[in-house]
């Protein structure tokens, strides 16, 4: 299997560029990419806005650490399109049947919760936290093949209404859990400490 992290944004509501936010011993980026350890073969991160200071990140976390996991940077030049651009573009780049899709800003989710995504069946595997989808997501290769010939000025949401979605309750709130702004920032740095 493998991951795209999209992590191409303005970071406008953070009032900082939220992907090098620390969160522990761990950038947010950093904290999203871990999580794939040992479910994943390779993480595909998609940069786009601030993209070298994406790059630098990835280098860092390659020299400090051994995931077992490759991390491919993939830079979006059309980033200001939105975010299906960059979903694009990391499809373009994914080889295995299986792969899972989430925002660089969601770094609270278990790595219990992925592996026991990543052992379900269906097109669409969406975790949910009491009744709420959130992410990662994870997605069959006739759904990538979808969202490569879909209009660039089309979204997510409009590819995956086309299909059967498997939804799956975790008792894990981080699911739920992105980092948008300040607040967010600092309810995801008191969540981390749990």
């Amino acid at each position: 299997m493998e991951a795209i992290v999209l992590a191409a944004g303005y970071s406008s509501r953070a009032n900082a560029f939220k992907m090098k936010l620390s969160l522990g011993k761990m950038t947010l980026l950093e904290q999203t990419i871990s999580k794939f350890e040992g479910v994943c073969s390779r993480v595909i991160v998609v940069a786009g806005f601030q993209a070298e200071s994406i790059q630098e990140e990835i280098v860092r976390i390659c020299n400090n650490n051994t995931y077992s996991f490759q991390i491919k940077f993939v830079y979006n030049e059309n980033f200001k399109q939105g975010m299906f651009s960059s979903i694009q573009m990391g499809c373009n780049e994914v080889n295995a049947p299986d792969f899972f899709i989430t925002p660089g800003d969601c770094p609270l989710v278990k790595k219990e919760t992925i592996q026991q995504i990543a052992g379900h069946k269906g097109d669409v595997v969406i975790p949910s936290f009491q009744f709420k989808g959130g992410h990662p997501i994870k997605l069959s290769e006739a759904v990538k093949q979808k969202i490569l010939e879909t209009d660039p000025e089309s979204n997510l949401r409009e590819v995956l209404n086309g299909y059967e979605k498997v939804y799956i309750n975790i008792d894990d709130q981080g699911v739920l859990m992105d980092v948008d702004t300040q607040e967010d920032y600092q309810r995801a740095i008191d969540y981390n400490k749990i």
